[in-house]
């Protein structure tokens, strides 16, 4: 350890946020009483929020006043968030409801607040003594030289022989009290801490679950490669320390012969009157079932990240997955680059509330009045005499016909321009008849205008002359 890896830990490590947290004792006395002590691997949230309203109820009682504020799931959710890490928060396969879990982290956090109690017995002689045979078990599990190992069986042999012929004459060396609480009590919280190792090698699996998809989610070669190399031994997971020293216990448990000699000597030790003045927890009677419950859980939990990882090596979920992960590193790359280069400045200005936005053509052209507007007054007399041929030259501009040129020209497309309607209808009025077409364009017809385009219509005069006009382009719609 040194200081910058304390440092880490103690900003990252839940079971080091968990001591530092404000509600500590709170936190730790109920996850302690609902899933440690019972040994219970998952709860329902709604049992478990229940859980949590009696101990806040119980404690706003004891102090008198209301000391933790919120209500029993926020306070779950809180510690279940990746802030916290204290508890997890899952679904069962085919429940709707989520379950929750003690991390491994929080259960050490406990253990050793645990351990600050002040202990009935430190013995000393019986961790020596498993020290010798644990140094014995490495020494002759790894010699190779026959003729060593059988000269360690034959020591062993002649010590045996000796205390049967000690026996056989009558001498039998007991144990004293003090030595047989201290075994008593060095396996009582030897079998307790494999309870909680359950569920550190289940966090150790799923790390391993997730550490196999972030390689099979970053990997750039072919796919053939990548089952090669994760399905090349055997499989990932149970190939694992974790995975060899589990399957060990698991097959030493499951042996009915080992579960009844564990049940006779549990009995026949807890009958001892040295023993029954420690007042054991009658649980003890019991934990190799507790074993078989946690490890079962792991044992389920083991199978499911092998199946889940099989599916994950599916072509579809291979290539979904990949995806993701690079989509999330981009977004993590573009977030980094971005962090130093944001300032504190408007993110963006603009003059008005709309644009103001003035089209020529939507200025109508010149209607006159329905009723003339007469002066009345006297006339002077005029000196040459007014020709009446003025009279006859009006132009009158039938609309109704020319919106009916523009529906038969419809009946046989849905859009038709003002050049293409004249080419079929040509003008016999000139210009008046061309601004009669613009006129029902803007107000009565239905039809779109485009600026960005030009047409030009053509035309012959009364007097047969050629005359042009260019336009923005008109279309008529059906």
């Amino acid at each position: 350890m040194d200081y910058q890896q304390l440092s880490v830990q103690r900003r990252n490590h839940p079971a080091w946020r968990l001591l530092a947290a404000d509600h500590a004792p709170m936190i730790a006395s109920f996850l302690h009483r609902h899933f440690i002590t019972p040994n219970i691997r998952t709860i329902a949230r709604q049992q478990l929020a229940s859980h949590l309203d009696d101990h806040l109820y119980h404690l706003h009682e004891l102090a008198g006043e209301v000391l933790f504020p919120k209500s029993a799931t926020a306070y779950l959710d809180d510690w279940a968030s990746d802030e916290r890490g204290w508890l997890r928060k899952y679904y069962p396969n085919g429940q709707d409801e989520p379950h929750y879990d003690v991390t491994s982290p929080t259960e050490q956090a406990i253990e050793w607040l645990l351990g600050l109690e002040q202990r009935q017995f430190i013995g000393t002689e019986s961790r020596l003594m498993t020290v010798f045979d644990l140094l014995r078990q490495i020494i002759d599990g790894t010699e190779l030289n026959p003729r060593t190992r059988i000269a360690e069986l034959q020591k062993r042999k002649a010590t045996i022989d000796a205390e049967i012929a000690q026996i056989s004459q009558g001498r039998l060396d007991m144990m004293e009290p003090s030595q047989v609480r201290e075994r008593f009590l060095q396996m009582s919280s030897t079998a307790r801490e494999l309870l909680s190792d359950f569920r550190a090698v289940e966090h150790n699996f799923r790390s391993l679950d997730r550490s196999v998809r972030e390689r099979i989610a970053t990997w750039d070669g072919n796919k053939g490669e990548l089952l090669q190399e994760i399905f090349g031994q055997r499989d990932v997971i149970a190939d694992s320390d974790e995975g060899k020293s589990f399957r060990a216990f698991w097959d030493l448990l499951m042996s009915p012969s080992r579960q009844d000699e564990l049940t006779a000597l549990l009995n026949a030790v807890m009958t001892l009157d040295p023993v029954r003045e420690l007042a054991p927890d009658g649980r003890l009677l019991r934990i190799h079932y507790d074993w078989l419950e946690a490890g079962e859980v792991t044992q389920r939990t083991v199978a499911r990240l092998s199946e889940q990882l099989r599916r994950y090596l599916d072509d579809q979920a291979w290539l979904e997955n990949r995806r993701i992960m690079q989509l999330i590193r981009d977004i993590e790359k573009k977030a980094l680059d971005a962090r130093a280069v944001i300032e504190h400045v408007a993110f963006i200005e603009i003059d008005a509330a709309g644009p103001l936005v003035v089209v020529p053509m939507d200025r109508t052209l010149f209607t006159p009045p329905f009723k003339p507007t007469i002066l009345h007054g006297m006339l002077n007399e005029m000196v040459e005499p007014i020709p009446s041929e003025a009279l006859f030259g009006q132009v009158y501009v039938d609309r109704l016909k020319l919106a009916s040129n523009v529906h038969r020209a419809l009946q046989e497309r849905k859009q038709i321009s003002l050049a293409a309607l004249i080419a079929e209808y040509p003008l016999e009025q000139g210009l008046a008849e061309l601004a009669t077409y613009m006129s029902l364009a803007t107000q009565e017809l239905p039809s779109v205008i485009d600026d960005t385009q030009e047409e030009t219509i053509i035309w012959t005069d009364a007097q047969g002359s050629v005359r042009l006009a260019t336009i923005p382009l008109f279309l008529f719609s059906a």
